[in-house]
């Protein structure tokens, strides 16, 4: 019997207000365990597809399926089920500049609570040990008391992984993770996705700008162009001349 797969766009297409097309009768299926890498220029729509996958974009035509249930068509009580599925990390960070480390962390678990409770932090001592241990995980412990907006990007960038990790999604989403950092911190925030893929079998997307990170990271690329999947094959059988075509349309490599 085939693998369910994790994550299903059937003839997706994202049409923005203004005519813009941001996707373009994309099919794709992503099966529980992989760890993805999506490539391609800015705008070219990466951004659109993984905000597509967790309805942070509704999409004009077509549909998305978690686990084998629709997103697309989810609403009110179900929708929030189902976003609890899956953990979003962001190139900003998203943190809460002004709280705590543990707060922030502790974000991770609101879609299992009552907003009053969230509201006055009676989050349970179970869930307080998660978020220290999460911090842990990411080495990071020792600033579970410290404010967020003390960090450097980098330390910042990790509490937002200990917050997906609180989470205990199935899938992660991370839209360019590592844009703002550099070199030495970027490749920590991948061998941190890299953890949560391995030890805890989270289906891992993540679109990146670098090429040496895609490639010593990603188990499978998906160049992406104009809104449409020009490539979609295992990292190990893809030439460089792949990445050439995906960035510049086969020109050659691109000049600085």
């Amino acid at each position: 019997m085939a693998e369910q797969p994790m994550i299903e766009m059937k003839n997706v297409t994202k049409v923005y207000d203004n005519g813009t097309v941001g996707l373009k009768n994309i099919n794709l299926k992503i099966n529980k365990g992989e760890f993805v890498v999506v490539v391609g220029l800015s705008g070219a729509g990466k951004s659109t597809l993984l905000r597509a996958i967790n309805r942070l974009h509704d999409i004009s035509e077509g549909d998305i399926l978690i686990d084998g249930e629709s997103i697309t068509k989810a609403k009110g009580k179900n929708l929030r089920l189902m976003r609890r599925k899956i953990g979003m990390i962001f190139q900003s960070f998203n943190l809460v500049k002004r709280s705590s480390v543990l707060r922030n962390v502790l974000a991770g678990r609101l879609a299992y609570y009552p907003t009053w409770k969230t509201t006055f932090n009676l989050f349970t001592n179970e869930d307080k040990q998660r978020a220290y241990e999460a911090l842990q995980s990411v080495g990071m412990a020792e600033k579970v008391y410290s404010r967020a907006d003390e960090l450097s990007g980098g330390q910042q960038q990790r509490v937002a992984i200990a917050r997906v990790l609180t989470q205990r999604p199935e899938i992660i989403l991370a839209d360019e993770p590592t844009a703002s950092l550099d070199p030495k911190t970027s490749r920590q925030v991948m061998e941190d996705l890299k953890m949560l893929n391995e030890k805890y079998d989270m289906t891992v997307v993540a679109n990146l700008h670098s090429i040496e990170l895609a490639k010593e990271f990603g188990h499978r690329v998906i160049g992406v162009r104009a809104g449409e999947i020009v490539y979609d094959g295992k990292m190990e059988d893809t030439p460089q001349s792949v990445f050439d075509n995906i960035y510049n349309g086969g020109k050659g490599k691109e000049e600085d």
